[in-house]
């Protein structure tokens, strides 16, 4: 008769296997999108061609957990070492490769079958409740794996949506609903404390370092949009001559703009007099109810102009989370898990909704939208929280990015999968990345 320590095991084990294969299934459905053709495309020029995350998914996976965790020999060490670093080149130097220095598809496509096989063996015959590695107990190196891979089902469709359209399979049209225009106003926040980060060996829960630990931080009352900026918004912007104004711009930020000659966001299309959208599938007119996805150094401009500025951290959570009575949520609508009818978010739609879509979703101070349908810009820069201890086992993942140089992002967009809409997970770009689907609201101090 199994022990219920047996027992465990075994639940743990299922639980993370299906979530394994669902993960994949993710990244998969990417891959299948784009023509064979277009695998050595580059469709952002920091960027890495598509094929090379072809094969990151799966060599992180058998690099983290095989050889890290469970200490297996390698099969294909020059592939292991290829396709291991999915950051992108950090010394501002574009990526100099060619189409012929890759392997050919049909070789990335065995080593991943390989890598397959090897990490579900480790996770077939681990015993995840009694090892004495605290990075394998209770399965933590498959989380990681997991939540890694479903990033990247997120950011490879930031790539894709740079694709050009004839490059791409056909895919669903998108969808802009007339006349739900919200009229933007602000919503009065009170004073408060809230909790940022989370325990340390709390039960039953993952988090990235960056995460821990749990501390409180006092609040003093703000006004926040109810909404996120939508592309009408921005566009009164633009036309009012937002992108040429030097004094709404920090000295970086304009040597940026007028370096790249940037005069819009990045999926926004000029046609003449007619501004159209660019979306994963193709062009569309401007869906003007749609948040506007923009660079942080954009949602800066676009808020001193407004005479306000981005939320930090802690603002964003007493908005999003917190209540009137002084009590925290789990979520904006409360403790109850993520559903379509909250948000637009765990690849529940290829595209962003009209702003003001889902009103179930609100926070207990009624502001819309705060997780999903697109990540929100903040002021904070991505620092660590007090007693910060990197991963032993992967000990850049966030430490690499405390530069001074990145933002914290928080909410969630359409493509974000439900797990890393928890209120301590972290997302975080460089302030002059424009092809995040990254929004922002302002707030009055």
């Amino acid at each position: 008769m199994p022990t219920a320590r047996a027992s465990v095991d075994r639940m743990v084990r299922e639980e993370l296997g299906i979530r394994l294969k669902s993960a994949r299934d993710k990244t998969d459905e990417i891959f299948r999108l784009v023509s064979r053709e277009a695998l050595h495309d580059r469709p952002i020029a920091e960027r890495h061609r598509l094929i090379f995350y072809l094969g990151h998914v799966e060599a992180f996976d058998f690099n983290m957990v095989c050889r890290t965790a469970f200490d297996c020999a390698s099969r294909n060490e020059p592939f292991d070492r290829l396709f291991a670093f999915g950051i992108d080149p950090t010394n501002g130097q574009l990526p100099s490769d060619s189409p012929s220095d890759w392997p050919a598809v049909e070789e990335i496509v065995a080593y991943n079958r390989q890598a397959r096989l090897a990490v579900d063996s480790c996770l077939e015959r681990t015993g995840l409740a009694d090892s004495d590695q605290p990075f394998v107990e209770g399965g933590m190196i498959f989380h990681v794996s997991i939540e890694h891979r479903l990033m990247h089902a997120e950011t490879l469709t930031y790539l894709l949506n740079q694709l050009p359209a004839e490059h791409k399979l056909r895919g669903p049209a998108a969808r802009t609903e007339i006349g739900r225009r919200v009229v933007p106003r602000l919503i009065e926040i009170p004073g408060g404390r809230v909790t940022l980060g989370l325990e340390a060996g709390g039960a039953g829960q993952f988090g990235w370092d960056n995460e821990y630990q749990a501390h409180e931080v006092d609040v003093p009352g703000f006004a926040i949009d109810a909404y996120d900026v939508t592309n009408n918004d921005y566009l009164e912007f633009v036309q009012a001559g937002g992108y040429r104004d030097r004094g709404l711009w920090s000295e970086d930020d304009w040597r940026w703009l007028n370096l790249n000659l940037i005069r819009h966001p990045a999926f926004w299309v000029s046609r003449g007099q007619a501004w159209t959208y660019r979306t994963l599938f193709g062009e569309i007119p401007m869906p003007g109810g749609w948040p506007v996805y923009v660079s942080h150094a954009e949602a800066a401009a676009y808020a001193r102009w407004q005479g306000k500025s981005l939320p930090s951290e802690p603002q964003w959570h007493r908005a999003a989370l917190g209540t009137p009575d002084g009590r925290e949520r789990r979520y904006p609508w409360g403790d109850d898990p993520p559903s379509p009818a909250r948000g637009n978010f765990d690849f529940d739609s290829w595209f962003p909704t009209e702003v003001g879509s889902h009103p179930a979703g609100g926070s207990a101070f009624g502001v819309h939208e705060m997780v999903g349908n697109g990540w929100e810009w903040t002021s904070t820069l991505f620092e660590p929280l007090p007693g910060f201890e990197p991963f032993p086992f992967y000990p850049g993942y966030s430490a690499d990015f405390f530069d001074g140089r990145h933002y914290v992002m928080k909410g969630g967009s359409a493509r974000t999968a439900a797990s890393l809409l928890r209120p301590s997970f972290r997302n975080w770009f460089q302030p002059h990345y424009p092809f995040a689907y990254a929004t922002f609201r302002c707030v009055e101090n």
